[in-house]
């Protein structure tokens, strides 16, 4: 399915937006780790009078300090991030329900046909003009127009097959950051643990925990990164799962309605029930 210029645009334009809104963040995290160099050193009095305050003092990182010390594959993970964030925009865009099917055109084409104001050409021209993936369903059923209802509806068929799998474009790759980014994490996680062992076997750390805590902080930062891009990941392939769905029924629901307008042994029994209809209201 082609993604149309506006489309790219809005796109790009949520990307831009996205940048702008975590910048602040970045800029906090390094204002509070510079006040934490520029405050000012405490006389031994006032640390004897309050010791407790220096032990609950947090220590603060920016965002590409705790990236230097999660280590190499944390690289890979933010790529993965940033696919996450761009496609998320896309199919956000691409799934609305006024560009999947826009109800003016659906409720104008079926109201011409159903009126008899149109016939197989100009409604083939319609859908080629409108370009939504309804009217690529439409139009399958339309190259058909007055074929039994068997073929109309296999040309549903056929098309509602074309129309789901661009609607359903991209998905895959959100399960596949959402199982690949906490291995990645894993990975990173046993690398940093065993060159902090290695650091405590050759250095002189007998009696001194803080050197293997410290290297396996730093090692386990690669798995909370690996699961803070896994979750929302799984997170927006069920959802937007779940919206393609409810698009493909809502579609089959349509289609079903336009097999009854044009197919050829579908007009009969419109016709015959529209006569018995008047005539029980003339007996009435």
């Amino acid at each position: 399915m082609k993604t149309s210029p506006r489309t790219k645009w809005m796109v790009i334009k949520g990307i831009v937006i996205l940048v702008l809104l975590i910048a602040p963040f970045g800029a906090a995290f390094g204002q509070s780790d510079q006040a934490g160099v520029d405050a000012p050193v405490a006389t031994e009095a006032s640390d004897l009078a309050t010791p407790a305050i220096g032990e609950m003092a947090i220590p603060t990182k920016n965002l590409l300090q705790v990236i230097r010390d999660g280590g190499p594959l944390m690289l890979p993970i933010g790529v993965c991030s940033f696919i996450l964030l761009v496609f998320v925009f896309e199919r956000t865009i691409a799934l609305r329900r006024g560009r999947v099917i826009p109800r003016p055109f659906v409720r104008r084409f079926l109201e011409q046909i159903q009126e008899g104001q149109l016939d197989r050409k100009a409604a083939a021209e319609l859908c080629d003009e409108n370009g939504s993936p309804v009217s690529e369903v439409f139009a399958g059923a339309v190259n058909k127009w007055g074929r039994p209802s068997v073929e109309v509806e296999q040309a549903i068929i056929d098309a509602g097959e074309r129309v789901t799998n661009g609607l359903r474009a991209y998905l895959r790759m959100f399960n596949g950051i959402s199982t690949i980014s906490p291995l990645l994490g894993m990975l990173g996680t046993v690398l940093g643990m065993i060159r902090a062992f290695n650091a405590i076997a050759t250095a002189d750390a007998m009696g001194r925990p803080e050197l293997l805590a410290a290297g396996i902080s730093q090692a386990l930062l690669t798995t909370a990164a690996g699961l803070s891009v896994a979750i929302p990941a799984l997170i927006a392939y069920l959802f937007f799962i779940g919206r393609v769905d409810k698009l493909v029924v809502e579609i089959d629901s349509l289609g079903q309605q336009l097999v009854s307008l044009i197919a050829g042994d579908a007009r009969p029994r419109e016709a015959a029930r529209a006569k018995a209809s008047a005539s029980t209201k003339k007996a009435a």
